[in-house]
C-alpha cells in the first residue's frame, strides 16, 4: 500500500486530526457557553455532532499519534474503510449541523430575537463557522483515505 500524504497515519492526517480537533471543541464550547442554546433544536444538534466529531478525533489522534511514532501503516482493508465510512458520516453531520445553526442564527437575527441580545448570536455564528471548517477538513481526510 502507498503512504499517499493525509492518508491515515501519517503525518498529515495527525495534522488534520489536530486542527479538527481544535475546530470541533471550540465550536463545542462556543456553542455551550451560552445558557439558551438548548431553546433552539438546531443549536442542539450542532452540539450532539461536534460532541461526537471531538471524541472521534481524539481516537484518530491517538492513531495517528501511534502510527507516525511507530512509522507502521494500517494496512487492513477493513481498518482503512471503517475510518473512510466514519469520516464521511461525520463530514454530512456536521456540514448539516453547520448548515442548521447559520440559517437558525440568521432567522434569529433577522427578527431581532430577544436571544440575541447581548451579542449571544455571535457565538453561535463563530460556531457554526468552526464547524464549517470541521466539515472541510473531514472532508479532505476522507478523500485522502479514498
Amino acid at each position: 500500500m502507498e503512504r499517499v500524504p493525509g492518508s491515515f497515519g501519517t503525518s498529515v492526517s495527525f495534522a488534520l486530526r489536530i486542527f479538527q480537533l481544535g475546530f470541533s471543541s471550540t465550536s463545542l464550547i462556543s456553542m455551550c457557553l451560552d445558557y439558551d442554546f438548548n431553546e433552539v433544536t438546531t443549536f442542539c444538534y450542532l452540539a450532539v455532532v461536534m460532541a461526537y466529531v471531538t471524541l472521534w478525533s481524539i481516537l484518530h489522534t491517538l492513531a495517528d499519534t501511534y502510527s507516525v511514532l511507530m512509522k507502521q501503516l494500517p494496512h487492513k482493508p477493513r481498518v482503512l474503510s471503517i475510518v473512510l465510512a466514519g469520516d464521511v458520516v461525520l463530514s454530512f453531520l456536521s456540514l448539516s449541523g453547520a448548515c442548521g445553526a447559520a440559517s437558525a442564527t440568521e432567522m434569529l437575527l433577522s427578527i431581532d430575537a430577544p436571544m440575541c441580545g447581548d451579542n449571544r448570536c455571535i457565538k453561535y455564528q463563530v460556531s457554526a463557522l468552526l464547524a464549517f471548517l470541521c466539515w472541510a477538513l473531514f472532508l479532505d481526510s476522507a478523500i485522502f483515505n479514498l
